[in-house]
């Protein structure tokens, strides 16, 4: 079947030994076989399923943006947009020493969002968090939107090009989490221009040609932007 079809499970992909079956895919014989709904992708003789919708499963490395749901006595509990719980223990908190009994608020408290990243799952599929790293902090006010986590890839594009076209046409400042949680900080309009093209950009996703589709509709909402300011 083409790159980029949409399958269902039990559906066959690919014949030959020459493919090699990954996520979502089995082997049946010399038959590759779907076992989910999802985009076919083939990336030389590897072959998976990128499902069309589903939670984000969190994996080690992952650098993602939570929300503080909860204060515990070792640490912060912390909404991953995930099925799992997630937890920022003291230790990994701060480059600074946290001492036992220490106010914990003082460093994060119900409703922040940070950017922090995966550092274990446990057999449990209990979830730690660190925020030691480059990049990691708690998040300022700004504009919090959810999208589906499978196309984070596409709303990042290949090094980095999809979002910083966005971050270069709307001057928002932008943090895609690979949980599907972005942020965004910018001029209002800017804001609402930034989030529009994400949802073109997750709607479109399985559609070729969808770089040069963002391009043209940035330019010509950007120029729509411009055109009152010119006026006064």
């Amino acid at each position: 079947m083409a790159d980029k079809s949409i399958v269902v499970p039990g559906e066959e992909v690919a014949s030959g030994m020459d493919f090699l079956p990954t996520e979502g895919v089995y082997r049946d014989g010399e038959k590759l076989v779907s076992s989910k709904l999802g985009l076919l992708a083939v990336d030389g003789r590897l072959v998976k399923i990128i499902p069309l919708a589903g939670k984000y499963l969190p994996k080690r490395g992952d650098v993602i943006v939570g929300k503080v749901v909860d204060v515990a006595i070792s640490g912060w509990v912390v909404d991953i947009n995930s099925a799992y719980t997630a937890m920022l223990s003291m230790k990994e908190a701060s480059a600074e020493f946290i001492a036992r009994g220490a106010d914990l608020t003082r460093y994060f408290t119900f409703g922040d969002y940070i950017v922090t990243k995966i550092i274990n799952v446990t057999s449990q599929n209990l979830v730690d968090l660190t925020m030691k790293g480059p990049g990691l902090r708690k998040l300022s006010e700004g504009r919090i939107v959810a999208v589906a986590p499978n196309k984070v890839p596409r709303i990042i594009g290949k090094q980095g090009s999809m979002v910083s076209m966005i971050k270069d046409a709307t001057g928002c400042k932008v943090i895609v989490g690979q949980n599907g949680v972005v942020w965004l900080q910018g001029e209002p309009d800017n804001e609402l221009l930034a989030v529009t093209t994400l949802r073109k950009i997750e709607g479109e996703s399985h559609i070729s040609g969808l770089t040069d589709r963002v391009k043209a509709f940035l330019d010509e909402e950007v120029g729509k932007l411009k055109k009152p300011e010119q006026g006064q």
